[in-house]
């Protein structure tokens, strides 16, 4: 039994982005130069070759890299801190900037462990009570 990490599936991995996207095959093969065909078959691939997934990753507006070492996470992150930007010039600019108040995630997160504190502590208590009533009971 090999304990080798399994290669991703990079075709699986467009596919999701994709539907994360709400994009169907045919726009994504209208936006590449394809045909659907295509797109269901690199869909079905395992590995991509690098200037198909770069031309894919720009149609979908996230970095090849995204879908190289795709996960869940990752991308809602992308897809939320992404803003399309026109320049003077007419042409889009893609940002990757952040669309989020860091300072304010970290408060979120020190109230959810304050409360989950909390709930630790009193799921404690009531062990000790519900322990302490067992032994006056003998």
């Amino acid at each position: 039994m090999s304990t080798a990490p399994k290669p991703r599936h990079i075709g699986r991995n467009i596919s999701r982005i994709r539907e994360l996207k709400d994009m169907k095959q045919e726009a994504l093969a209208q936006a590449i130069g394809t045909t659907q065909q295509s797109i269901s078959i690199i869909e079905g691939s395992e590995s991509v070759d690098d200037e198909k997934l770069n031309r894919i990753a720009e149609a979908l507006g996230v970095p090849a890299e995204v879908i190289r070492n795709f996960s869940e996470e990752a991308v809602f992150n992308i897809i939320g801190n992404t803003i399309e930007i026109e320049n003077n010039t007419g042409s889009s600019v893609i940002s990757y900037g952040c669309t989020f108040n860091p300072l304010d995630k970290l408060l979120e997160t020190i109230e959810k462990n304050e409360n989950l504190y909390e709930r630790l502590i009193q799921v404690e208590r009531e062990k000790a009570a519900y322990l302490e009533k067992l032994l006056d009971k003998k």
